[in-house]
């Protein structure tokens, strides 16, 4: 009897352990397949889905509100020679969008540039939204100045643009629509206004009969069977 109870002992602790290995081997074959399916059910019902994300998260602040702007637009509305005033607010910039009247200067513009400028940094502190501080991403500020002359080309369109990044220690201002380079805008503009209207040249199969400088007509050389009679 006791042989038989050994016996019987060994047979279900090798049992238990075959039930043990066969146990842990499923799993380590079937978890992997759990995993890839529940991916491709989440890819499947996420198809077409945007995805958004923050990538200032943690960053811009203080943050700039719809009452800054408010505030912001009625101040340079009242600066004048001002006719329109946008502010936008996009990707971590506040762009200021002025009209000014037609017959404004460029030296008009970058006054209303600067006043537009000292306006919204008396409402937004320069050293509080438009600097980087502490590793923190913080605003940048674009001024848009211009007026609405018909004739771009002319000297009447002036367009000044005023801006600080949050990296730039001090803004700089710039009359966009003066090129830097006048005698390269003027090639370029002759270049286009070429390709527009080219200059036409003669056909290859056309041929031109004249006559010498001198007015007369070129004779054609008498041939082998064209030789004067004597």
């Amino acid at each position: 009897m006791t042989q038989k109870k050994k016996t019987v002992k060994k047979s279900k602790r090798k049992l238990d352990r075959t039930s043990k290995i066969i146990l842990i081997g499923s799993a380590i074959i079937i978890v992997p397949f759990l995993i890839f399916g529940f991916i491709l059910l989440s890819a499947t019902f996420n198809t077409g889905k945007p995805i958004f994300g923050d990538r200032f998260k943690g960053d811009l602040d203080p943050a700039i509100t719809n009452a800054n702007m408010s505030d912001i637009s009625a101040k340079i509305k009242s600066e004048s020679g001002v006719e329109k005033v946008d502010v936008e607010l996009a990707s971590a910039t506040l762009r200021v969008y002025v009209d000014i009247s037609d017959s404004a200067s460029k030296e008009d513009a970058s006054n209303v540039a600067n006043a537009a400028y000292d306006a919204v940094t008396n409402i937004l502190p320069v050293g509080t939204y438009f600097t980087l501080r502490d590793n923190m991403k913080m605003y940048d500020l674009e001024i848009h100045v211009y007026n609405l002359s018909k004739d771009r080309d002319s000297d009447s369109f002036v367009y000044v643009i005023k801006n600080k990044s949050s990296t730039m220690a001090e803004p700089r201002i710039q009359v966009v629509s003066e090129p830097l380079d006048a005698e390269l805008a003027q090639q370029l503009r002759d270049d286009v206004e070429n390709r527009k209207n080219p200059t036409p040249t003669p056909d290859d199969n056309e041929m031109t009969v004249g006559g010498a400088e001198d007015g007369n007509e070129a004779q054609p050389d008498a041939g082998a069977g064209d030789q004067p009679k004597e």
